[in-house]
């Protein structure tokens, strides 16, 4: 075995050797084993944009047309190529094809097709009668990935051409490496004779890649020279050629396996002999939990773009799912700039998650950020860390009651005793850190960030107050459950004071609406200024009209006079709705308001950045040169106000929002909904999952079980559009239920199967103006206010109204 070192990874070439015996080729082809499964096509004009390849441990994000540009913007230009984290790969690989005379570079993709396990480009036009597709995908808890290319010969006469794949490496640390001591240098290569495969290696450090094929073929350093690719970073490139022979009509095969390790060459072996021998089992198994994750909380609705839209948002939140063994394995927050771990994103996600029977990946992500947040040592939750364990951020104010309230919501899903006596203890020691470290005046309002990070907003945020109501609401729920009843009541008193101070000190009735928070005149007026520059550099001139109003009467007050400033129009205004707890005519007056901060395809991020033209914009985001939200519409907040409508019974506002979000669904990668919508930021996020099954599942369907009791708590509000319903498999504690809804002229009919038989079912038919309730074969001529309840396996409930 020679090692050749490169100095110049580019249009070098040292020396050609001619492999000795042809392996078997293999003898199922992976498009037979994926095709028939559910996949969604790209648009021609977004194949010049990215998608991801996901896997657990290992994932590749290039472009739909088959290229990997350097993009990212996290780790400038690095985000791209193909992760293990905590390093980097490769940056990926170029292919060409050297045909009677003739080369052609496989960088502009006919087609991409989206797969929920993998994803496939065609390439039906660069070469005259030849097809070319290559599909990829990442089999779960292995560090390496497969690759087959398939090679149609659509003419009268046998071609026989050059392969030529070039693998570009590129062994680097991941965001914040330098912090934990990981320090990158040149790349290295060397060709390991016995599995035709070229190996990379980090010079100074036990980083590992190895890259072949099943085939027999000639094994060059450097470059490709038809595909003129030189991507950034310290990589060297090498490359493998094939003579391909097809014969007219049919059809051949050639498949690559890429390993790698960032502990040991052994690793990288052992995984790249695997992927060698069991590609197709890899792949059936990778199909079959791409199935189940399908089959949990599945619905039929008439919206059948909404219906698409959730079980592919179901797909999205697993190509996000983070596993490096030596610090965890959670969901990540999204791809390609955000694929490792953060608190506030999870404390939404893992509400969905929890909601559609991901109650794994709920467990260990909990378990991750509470393992990663005890570094604290006072109860806070930690925010962002990379996915080597160094922490960048250790956590804004909102998401240390977000998760109380997310450890009460998973309990009530899943009456773990255990879970919740794990993390009860954290959480009393967060809210007393809440309180007495970031109350300054007594007063209740926690100051500092929440979920609007915006420069010279840190007083007393309007999602900070709403966040602790609820943990503290919960925290007394949970204490009484632990057998602490004066902490209980302690808690419950808290959350007492701080609902009726939210309703009382965030209402600014002249704006009909929560204000985004609560601080000095001399906040305020520093915080407009900013604001008027904002919202003229965007052409906003009613923003800067009612900036300018507003600053003029401000100007009249005491410049340390405290009181709740409706500036911005933040989407976090609507937090009290989403949470429930604000006052009814007012959540009515904040809800309407909040409508018209909208377009197409959902809410802004900061209301003033609205104008008139929003409501028809219809296009692709044009956001700022430089990666930011301003001017942003995003998931989470539509989401958030679509559970916000639900809490105040109106269904039909709700799944308007959902559809406007939806809009964004495939509108850049198929299957995926971006962050901004509709085709800016990440490619995936891992809250959209929050923002869709909270309000289908626990509110359209109204499921919320009480596990602990074996109770289950149904209470339907459907949009009036729908007539039918169903969702089936969701799954709590030991027991999984199915619903079928229907609406026949003045009767509603509602189906409940379940699993396990002893658990009650407690129907609240309040959201129909019932007439008269028949559960079973009973029937009720007087609707009393309150449930009507029944155990069973199959259970009916038909309302007349």
């Amino acid at each position: 075995m020679n090692k050749l070192t490169l100095s110049n990874p580019y249009f070098i070439f040292l020396g050609i050797l001619l492999f000795g015996c042809k392996s078997e080729p293999p003898k199922v082809n992976l498009e037979d084993l994926y095709a028939d499964h559910s996949n969604l096509s790209g648009k021609k004009e977004y194949l010049n944009s990215p998608y991801v390849t996901a896997g657990d441990r290992v994932y590749m994000v290039g472009h739909q047309d088959g290229t990997f540009p350097d993009l990212g913007w996290h780790v400038e230009g690095e985000m791209g190529g193909i992760w293990n984290h905590p390093i980097k790969l490769m940056d990926g690989f170029t292919n060409s094809i050297q045909i009677e005379g003739s080369s052609y570079c496989l960088d502009r993709a006919d087609q991409f097709i989206n797969y929920p396990f993998g994803n496939k480009h065609i390439f039906s036009s660069t070469i005259p009668e030849l097809e070319v597709k290559r599909f990829q995908f990442v089999p779960e808890g292995i560090e390496g990935m497969v690759i087959e290319f398939s090679f149609s010969n659509n003419g009268d006469e046998k071609k026989s051409f050059d392969f030529n794949f070039t693998g570009h490496t590129d062994l680097m640390p991941v965001w914040l490496g330098d912090r934990a001591g990981m320090i990158d240098d040149v790349d290295n290569l060397t060709f390991d004779e016995s599995r035709k495969a070229w190996r990379g290696k980090d010079a100074s450090n036990d980083w590992y890649v190895l890259f072949g094929s099943n085939q027999d073929g000639i094994q060059e350093e450097g470059i490709d020279i038809s595909c003129l690719y030189e991507p950034q970073g310290n990589g060297v490139s090498a490359n493998l050629k094939y003579t391909i022979t097809v014969k007219p009509g049919k059809v051949n095969t050639i498949r690559f396996f890429i390993a790698g390790s960032y502990k040991d060459q052994d690793s990288a072996e052992k995984t790249y002999d695997l992927l060698s021998k069991h590609a197709d089992t890899y792949l059936k198994e990778k199909i079959e939990h791409y199935e189940k994750i399908a089959s949990k909380s599945r619905v039929t609705i008439p919206d059948k773009e909404l219906e698409l839209a959730f079980e592919w948002v179901k797909y999205n939140t697993e190509w996000l799912v983070r596993d490096v063994p030596e610090i965890g394995r959670g969901l990540g927050a999204g791809m390609p700039d955000y694929p490792w771990w953060f608190g506030v994103d999870n404390e939404y996600t893992l509400k969905g998650a929890i909601a559609t029977g991901r109650k794994d990946l709920v467990y260990s992500t909990i378990e991750l950020i509470h393992k990663l947040s005890e570094t604290n040592g006072n109860g806070k939750i930690i925010h962002e860390v990379s996915s080597n364990g160094v922490i960048f951020n250790p956590g804004n104010i909102n998401e240390t009651p977000q998760f109380a309230s997310l450890i009460y919501w998973v309990y009530q899903w899943t009456g773990d005793k255990v879970f919740l006596e794990k993390y009860y203890p954290f959480i009393k020691k967060g809210l007393k850190w809440l309180m007495e470290e970031n109350d300054q005046d007594g007063n209740l309002f926690p100051d500092g960030y929440g979920m609007m990070e915006i420069h010279g907003l840190e007083s007393e945020m309007i999602d900070v107050a709403v966040y602790t109501q609820k943990a503290f609401a919960d925290a007394a729920k949970m204490a009484k459950i632990m057998g602490e009843t004066e902490q209980a009541e302690s808690y419950q008193h808290t959350a007492d004071l701080l609902k009726e101070k939210i309703n009382k000190e965030f209402w600014v009735e002249e704006y009909n609406s929560y204000a985004d928070f609560i601080g000095t005149t001399s906040e305020a007026l520093h915080l407009i200024d900013a604001a008027i520059v904002r919202a003229d550099t965007l052409q906003k001139p009613w923003a800067v009209e009612e900036l300018k109003a507003t600053k003029q009467r401000l100007s009249t007050y005491p410049r340390n006079k405290k009181q709740g400033f409706v500036l911005f129009h933040n989407w976090v205004v609507n937090t009290p709705m989403e949470m429930g707890i604000a006052e009814e005519k007012k959540a009515i007056k904040a809800l309407n308001k909040g409508s018209k901060f909208v377009n197409p395809f959902g809410v802004f991020v900061t209301g003033i950045d609205r104008d008139e033209a929003s409501e028809s914009a219809d296009g692709k985001f044009e956001g700022s040169k430089v990666f930011s939200y301003t001017g942003a519409v995003m998931t989470l907040p539509t989401g958030v106000q679509a559970i916000a409508e639900n809490n105040y019974g109106r269904p039909d506002e709700a799944l308007g929002y959902l559809q406007r979000m939806t809009k964004s669904f495939g509108f850049a990668l198929p299957g995926s909904i971006y962050e901004v919508s509709p085709d800016y930021g990440m490619m995936a996020q891992a809250w959209n999952l929050y923002s869709y099954a909270v309000p289908l599942v626990t509110q359209f369907f109204g499921i919320n079980p009480d596990a602990q009791n074996k109770v289950i708590h149904i209470k339907p509000q459907m949009p009036s559009s729908w007539n039918s319903a169903k969702i089936e498999n969701v799954i709590m504690a030991d027991n999984s239920i199915s619903m079928d809804f229907k609406k026949e002229g003045n009767e509603i009919l509602i189906e409940v199967i379940q699993e396990n038989g002893d658990w009650e079912i407690h129907l609240d038919p309040s959201f129909y103006p019932a007439k008269s309730i028949k559960l079973n074969d009973t029937a009720f001529d007087s609707v009393e206010k309150g449930t009507y309840s029944s155990t069973g396996k199959s259970i009916s409930f038909k309302i007349t109204l």
